[in-house]
């Protein structure tokens, strides 16, 4: 007939001074797991982005000199006029996707390189 709850003389091992309930160790470990996770994240995401760009523009100028060496080449040999005006094609268009790719367009840059690259093999079909 008491109203008062029931206490015992032993704590509860969660009420226990310098020990953690499972739950709040558990907890705990999560919220330092996110923590370093997040970090990983800002560490890691502007260094991903960097290295694209400087693949993406490392990538477009190098087809670049390609198109444009080979447009040159070309336009000394005895072809038609449109093999080396396809290669100049190609390389121009190499050479928006390196400066795109430059300014964080990769994605756009990587599709412009593939069109230049195909415009270029079009242009060797042509010979």
């Amino acid at each position: 007939m008491h109203d008062a709850p029931h206490e015992s003389a032993h704590p509860a091992p969660s009420d226990a001074p310098g020990t953690d309930a499972p739950e709040d160790a558990h907890e705990d470990a999560y919220v330092h797991e996110d923590e370093d996770e997040d970090e990983d994240a800002y560490e890691d995401g502007p260094s991903d982005a960097r290295r694209a760009r400087w693949t993406a523009t490392g990538a477009g100028a190098l087809l670049t000199a390609a198109g444009l060496a080979a447009a040159v080449l070309r336009a000394l040999d005895s072809v038609p006029p449109l093999v080396p005006l396809a290669y100049a094609c190609g390389a121009s268009g190499c050479a928006l996707a390196a400066v795109l790719g430059s300014r964080g367009r990769t994605r756009r840059a990587l599709w412009l390189m593939i069109a230049g690259t195909a415009l270029m093999a079009v242009g060797d079909q042509f010979d």
